[in-house]
């Protein structure tokens, strides 16, 4: 969950571990062990002190989202490092932004088995969609804005690139 989940927040692995333990230390969780694949494993579940502190910390007001994004402050530099070194570094998020779009088509996917989740799912996951599609279009943009006169492209609303006419 925490992989396909990548594109809500990232953090090591062993961060959700870690937390999931400490949830449970502090009594907010119940830990029990299973039987896996190849190994016991261990599944939480949420303790009525911990249904109590989530219903209390859904009443609080929803902040506006942060934006924190290293690309922002890669692009902030080009005018100390020059565009081309910026422009190749970002360039190569797409392929990234590419890989969690799938990732998002096995969410979906997953959502589909949880009937009652699925709602509250598949509207995060269209959020997740247009956050990677808000980022591919400015990387577009920035691709074409910070081109070389000469070898400016022209992107079609898909994404892919097309020599300017």
């Amino acid at each position: 969950m925490a992989r396909q989940g990548r594109v809500y927040a990232s953090g090591a692995e062993s961060q959700y571990y870690a937390e999931t333990k400490r949830l449970a230390k502090l009594g907010y969780l119940e830990a029990r062990k299973e039987p896996g694949k190849t190994r016991e494993r261990t599944h939480y579940l949420l303790t009525e002190k911990g249904l109590d502190a989530l219903l209390e910390w859904t009443k609080e007001p929803a902040t506006a989202p942060r934006v924190a994004s290293e690309s922002i402050v890669r692009l902030l530099a080009a005018d100390l490092v020059g565009e081309e070194p910026v422009v190749e570094s970002l360039s190569a998020m797409r392929d990234d932004l590419e890989e969690m779009n799938a990732r998002l088509d096995v969410a979906e996917a997953v959502a589909e088995t949880l009937p009652h989740r699925r709602k509250y799912l598949l509207l995060n996951h269209k959020l997740a969609r247009r956050i990677l599609a808000a980022h591919l279009e400015w990387l577009d943009e920035v691709e074409t804005e910070l081109a070389p006169a000469g070898a400016r492209k022209r992107r079609s609303p898909a994404g892919s690139a097309r020599p300017s006419a």
